[in-house]
């Protein structure tokens, strides 16, 4: 069993993700969008969307045929930074996380990927393809983003099964490969995790 954290910025499409890929009922905290979130919540590329997540979302995903098999704990942040205190603890005890990326609102992933880089948890950036929007390869967001060449960066999306199993997949993959060797590697930066 491993706990993932599905992030990313506002209306990034983490909601989509769990929902896509759990085979549960997934968990959502989703509420509306109000008069009262305007000044803080800009929709600016996004202006259909209705609601936001104000906990977290929570999905569950059983991978029988894996090398190994896995059961997967899938936790989506809110995307706000004001609500940066609670991936604290929902990064608790993963594995890993996944930083959806919307290269129409690019500069709201940037708070993620320093969060995660800060806290030393493995993550890959997945870049979800919305309608209409312009694609870049996956080296341009690489590039833009600054991100070293061992963070994987992957396209995907988010409302495909298979294209959010394969990222978590790779995620899982990339954890196994960083993850500390023993005991005189503590797991990175415990104490922000449990703040």
């Amino acid at each position: 069993m491993l706990k993932i954290v599905i992030a990313g910025g506002f209306g990034a499409g983490k909601t989509t993700a769990v929902g896509a890929v759990s085979e549960i009922t997934p968990l959502s905290t989703e509420e509306y969008l109000t008069e009262a979130s305007a000044n803080v919540d800009s929709l600016d590329g996004v202006e259909a969307k209705q609601t936001t997540t104000v906990a977290f979302d929570f999905g569950r995903l059983s991978l029988p045929d894996a090398p190994v098999p896995l059961e997967l704990f899938l936790f989506g942040t809110p995307g706000q930074d004001r609500f940066v205190d609670l991936w604290y603890d929902l990064s608790r005890g993963a594995v890993g996380a996944v930083v959806l990326v919307d290269t129409r609102r690019l500069e709201s992933s940037f708070t993620p990927v320093s969060f995660f880089e800060d806290i030393g948890l493995p993550f890959v950036v997945a870049v979800n393809h919305f309608d209409g929007a312009h694609r870049y390869h996956p080296e341009q967001v690489r590039a833009a983003l600054e991100l070293p060449t061992c963070v994987p960066v992957v396209t995907c999306d988010a409302r495909n099964p298979s294209h959010i199993a394969g990222v978590l997949l790779t995620l899982v993959g990339h954890a196994v490969k960083y993850a500390p060797a023993g005991p005189d590697h503590p797991t990175p930066t415990t104490t922000l995790q449990d703040a």
